[in-house]
Formats: structure tokens, C-alpha cells, sequence
């Protein structure tokens, strides 16, 4: 595998050289620049060939670099490795199961190895995606990715493959043979706090009542003051969502939308009857660590070039504000200078979870996908 990279700004165009013939981009921007036609036509002109996949951020990750409104590219080129690239659209979140399932049914193969998708970031229940997704194609797979994002903002998002980004897209691309590498990680470094509640009423990823209690009423009771900002505000204050006594299971779980007349609360994952939930804060140094430890689960290809896909959720970088850039370091403390960084900051991340080793949606984490190349030089 051969990996090249560039990065445009408004203020200085393109930097670096990743130009020529490649397999896959992947292109991550703010939303200027992927709505920008000109600019994102253009990608299939630097790399002929190549499967373009790309989505709207909450900002870029290139190299150690945290930006906004950039465009950070990734060429890939592989020696042994077949890749196919698959899409389906969403008109709300009812349809995000059916999506994941015509992803899953299109990649679906025996020498499938791993599938790197990206989603819609408002209008997906990201749960259900992945779990059509893992319908078709197999729990066995190793499936990452993330849900798009629009800033801080929670607007309109955009997901690209080869043509023109749209909202309502969920893009995959599969990677076929013995050949391809794959690492994976995910931790988030969040503090638990305040008592557990029961989940007694929801329908989907939409919370009504915790222990029979208006939700929304009782988030805005703990949250005091802060609960002036929201649904922004929940960003900082997400939940930890698990299984009566399989908190070792547990998901963490982000707040995309409230209704003030239901008292509810959306989220970008599944919120299940029955399950326990508790509200979680973060601080700098966890947070930190917590990126440092998603890279130490993922595993490194033993040779040729590198490149890490973090993904990572914008509520840790309203949070990190000015120290945003601590935790990309802290991956790269653990990989050397020798693994390529990309990636974005999302709405959700997709990675297996570490309990259970089945990919799942998750809020609020660092996510890294590394990929590399057997037999590469």
C-alpha cells in the first residue's frame, strides 16, 4: 500500500502531493469546502480512477493538525487489494436499518475482510445502520466509519462517493483478500456521575422517560445552568447506556435533538427500554488518555506505509476547546512518525466495540482505524 497526502485551505489552496493514479481518497472537510463543486469535482481529476469517498465534518484531522473548514486528502494505492465501493439513501431515521442492509447486501463476500463506511450525520440512527449492515454482511467483518457532521451547528450533512456530496447518503467501501491489514481501536474517557436510571420509555433512538420521569426534565435538572445551551450543550454531558449489570457493555450515547413539547430527547444511537442510564462529563487529561488508549488497542500492520482514520466526536472538541490537538499527539506518541494521521470529528463513530468485539455505534469516543498492506513495499 502506497499513501500520499495534501490539504487545502481557502487562504493557501493545496499543500503536499498526493496527485496521480490511486485506488481510494478519502477526502474529509468542513462544509464549505465539500459543497464547494469546483473543488471536490476536482478530486477525480488529481487521481484518476480512484474511488473518492469523503463526508462533511465537525473539523479535519491532518497529520497532528486539528482544522476547520479545510479539506484533508488521503490517496491510497494498493498493490494485492481488491476494493469495491457501495451507497444507499435515507429520508429519516426509520429507513437507516434497510440502508445498512443494502450496504451489508452489495459488499457482501467471502474474502470481505473489512468495511469503511460514512453516514449521514442528523438524519441516521447510527444503531440501526450498523446493525443492517452486520445483517448482510456478516458480524465477522470488521466494519468502522463515522456519521458526518456540520460543525457545531447540527445543520444539514454531507457524504460524498465519486460524485457530487449530498445529505440523506451512507457510502461504504469494502476491502477484499488475505492482503489488507486492518487495526482497530475505540475509547472515550468520560466520568460517570450522578445515580443510575432505568430507561422506562423510548422508541428508537428517541428517550421519553427514565424511570417513569419526563427525561428531558430530568437532564435539565442536573445539568442546572448548563442546560441553557441545549441541544448543544449536551455535547459536554452525554450518557453511559448499558445493560443491567453488563456495564462493561456499555455505549455512550450523544443528544442530536430535544422536543420541549414530548419531553424528549433524540440521540444518534438507540436508546433501549430496559437499559440502565447514567449521565457522564469529561476532563481534559481523561479525555486525552482516552485517545491514547484507542490507539494502543489498535494494532499496527507490521510493514509498508501506514495510515490511521481517526475518528473522533466534536462534543470532545467543544470540550478540549484550544487543547484539541493533545489528543490527536497522544496517537501519535503511540504510533511514531511513521503512521499517516487523517480523519474528522463526527457526529458518531463506528468501530467494534472492546467488550464484545461487534461493531457498534458510539458517541463521544476517539475511534482509529489503521489501515496497511501484507506484501507491500
Amino acid at each position: 500500500m502506497r499513501a500520499r497526502q495534501a490539504l487545502w485551505t481557502e487562504q493557501r489552496g493545496w499543500s503536499g502531493n498526493s496527485e496521480g493514479p490511486a485506488d481510494l481518497v478519502l477526502a474529509f472537510g468542513g462544509t464549505r469546502a465539500v459543497t464547494n463543486e469546483k473543488l471536490w469535482s476536482g478530486l477525480s481529476a488529481r487521481h484518476p480512477g480512484a474511488i473518492v469517498l469523503g463526508c462533511s465534518t465537525g473539523g479535519e484531522i491532518h497529520g497532528q493538525d486539528v482544522l476547520d473548514e479545510s479539506l484533508s486528502l488521503t490517496a491510497l494505492s494498493f498493490a494485492h487489494t481488491e476494493l469495491r465501493c457501495a451507497e444507499a439513501m435515507v429520508d429519516a431515521t426509520t429507513d437507516s436499518f434497510k440502508a445498512g442492509q443494502k450496504i451489508g447486501t452489495n459488499l457482501s463476500a467471502k474474502n470481505l475482510k473489512t468495511i469503511f463506511v460514512l453516514s449521514d450525520g442528523t438524519r441516521v440512527n447510527g444503531s440501526e445502520l450498523v446493525r443492517g449492515i452486520r445483517s448482510r454482511a456478516g458480524n465477522e467483518v470488521i466494519i468502522t466509519g463515522g456519521l458526518a457532521g456540520d460543525g457545531p451547528r447540527f445543520g444539514t450533512t454531507y457524504v460524498g462517493l465519486n460524485g457530487k456530496p449530498v445529505p440523506g447518503r451512507v457510502a461504504a467501501v469494502g476491502f477484499y483478500g488475505e492482503s489488507i491489514s486492518v487495526g482497530h481501536g475505540s475509547a472515550g474517557g468520560w466520568d460517570v456521575f450522578g445515580p443510575e436510571r432505568r430507561i422506562t420509555k423510548s422508541k428508537g433512538n428517541v428517550l421519553f422517560e427514565l424511570d417513569g420521569k419526563p427525561a428531558l426534565d430530568l437532564y435539565k435538572n442536573y445539568l442546572g445552568d448548563d442546560a441553557k445551551g441545549l441541544p448543544g450543550g449536551a455535547l459536554l454531558f452525554p450518557l453511559k447506556v448499558f445493560r443491567p449489570n453488563c456495564s462493561e457493555e456499555a455505549l455512550t450515547r450523544t443528544i442530536v435533538a430535544i422536543n420541549e413539547d414530548e419531553h424528549s430527547m433524540t440521540f444518534a444511537g438507540d436508546m433501549p427500554e430496559g437499559f440502565n442510564a447514567q449521565l457522564m462529563r469529561g476532563n481534559f487529561d481523561r479525555l486525552v488518555e482516552g485517545a491514547a488508549e484507542a490507539a494502543h488497542q489498535a494494532t499496527l500492520p507490521s510493514s509498508g506505509d501506514r495510515v490511521a482514520v481517526l475518528v473522533s466526536c466534536i462534543g470532545r472538541k467543544l470540550l478540549l476547546g484550544q487543547r484539541i490537538c493533545e489528543e490527536v499527539e497522544a496517537v501519535q506518541d503511540v504510533f511514531g512518525n511513521n503512521v499517516a494521521l487523517t480523519g474528522f470529528y463526527s457526529y458518531g463513530e463506528v468501530s467494534p466495540h472492546a467488550a464484545t468485539h461487534c461493531a457498534e455505534l458510539h458517541n463521544q469516543t476517539m475511534t482509529i482505524t489503521v489501515f496497511g498492506e501484507s506484501g507491500s513495499a
